[in-house]
């Protein structure tokens, strides 16, 4: 049985590739997402008391994942991308029908000629994610204290420190004025480690990069801290 859905809008956030994007939302505080919706979804009426909830659930779409299709078993990040499980069974990227839950901290709501705007906390999305559906956290129903999570029972530790060589503190005050928490995104972004999992063992002078807003950053891995070498704008 096939079921046509609809996207209600797209997010605009500053992880504008997959890489560096945290595994799981509420992770990275940092991250100031923005829902815009879109159409007749963007009404006004459609959001009426939903700021009165502290979080909401977005459901979304692995939209850059789709063409690659899904795999019935799949490589935990937290097993060490060694051990495979079912599809089923951890929260790959790679599903059947490409679809993503995450809960995430309401800010607020803005509404304006463009329509209607849900800026979110802590988001774990790819600019230009489509959004399906918003749902209220009823922290009654949805908060189950004594829930068993198998292999991922607590939160991950944010392994690594991180420290701007020279060059980056610079660019740092430069890019500050236009993104006041970007020093803390990058921090909190290197903190869990966003490199595969098979070479956070691998001893390695390689600089790695991603992308945040329109910003390329460039750091390296040196005994167990990351160092960010370089910030500059994309063109």
């Amino acid at each position: 049985m096939q079921h046509n859905i609809e996207a209600i809008g797209y997010v605009r956030s500053p992880y504008k590739e997959k890489f560096a994007v945290p595994r799981q939302p509420g992770l990275v505080a940092a991250a100031r997402c923005c829902i815009e919706l879109h159409g007749d979804f963007a009404r006004p009426d459609t959001t009426r008391g939903l700021e009165q909830f502290s979080h909401v659930w977005v459901v979304f779409a692995f939209h850059e994942n789709l063409t690659q299709g899904w795999q019935p078993l799949v490589r935990p990040p937290r097993l060490g991308g060694n051990d495979k499980l079912g599809v089923f069974a951890t929260r790959s990227t790679f599903r059947p029908n490409g679809l993503g839950l995450s809960v995430v901290q309401l800010e607020r709501i803005e509404y304006g000629n463009n329509g209607t705007q849900i800026y979110v906390i802590g988001g774990d999305w790819v600019d230009g994610t489509p959004v399906f559906d918003i749902k209220p956290y009823v922290p009654y129903a949805d908060a189950l204290p004594h829930a068993q999570a198998g292999y991922a029972q607590q939160a991950p530790n944010a392994q690594l420190t991180t420290q701007f060589s020279t060059t980056a503190i610079q660019q740092l005050q430069r890019y500050t004025v236009d993104y006041p928490q970007l020093q803390q995104l990058i921090e909190q972004v290197l903190a869990q480690d966003p490199r595969p999992a098979y070479q956070r063992q691998q001893p390695s002078e390689r600089v790695y990069g991603m992308q945040l807003y329109d910003l390329n950053i460039q750091w390296q891995v040196q005994e167990q801290q990351n160092l960010v070498i370089n910030i500059t704008k994309v063109f």
